[in-house]
């Protein structure tokens, strides 16, 4: 829910800004993903898992379960806020899609880029905390 809850806000506060429509500004919505995947790792680190493939996987699910239920919530505030005349506010510059998409080729373009980006970064976590963990702790007298 952290992720969910963080993209939300942030898509409500570049809204109000009026900076939906900057493709880069999108990038923020990794960082945020990729916190949530972060912080599950780190708690499954602190109760215990340090199980690569285990936490790969479980921050993984945790991604892609925050990417789910954003774009659904998207898909239900561009239809009331319009549909497709709303959209093309959106997505100029999209990665995915060229032209005029539609909200659910717009939606399904983002949850591709949301997997594809948290696959690759739940790996490079991994690999942080794999080392952080394996990295002996110097000893103070």
């Amino acid at each position: 829910m952290v992720i969910f809850i963080g993209i939300a806000l942030y898509f409500l506060i570049m809204e109000l800004l009026g900076l939906t429509d900057k493709l880069y500004l999108r990038l923020f919505n990794a960082v945020i993903v990729l916190y949530g995947a972060n912080r599950t790792i780190k708690e499954n680190f602190r109760d215990g898992n340090t199980e690569y493939l285990n936490n790969m996987l479980s921050s993984f699910k945790t991604c892609v379960i925050g990417i789910v239920v954003s774009v659904v919530a998207l898909i239900v505030y561009v239809h009331i806020r319009g549909g497709e005349p709303y959209l093309a506010r959106l997505s100029d510059g999209f990665l995915f899609v060229g032209g005029k998409p539609k909200v659910n080729e717009y939606c399904i373009g983002l949850l591709f880029e949301g997997i594809a980006s948290s696959v690759v970064g739940c790996i490079l976590l991994m690999q942080y905390w794999h080392g952080k963990v394996l990295k002996p702790r110097p000893h103070h007298h």
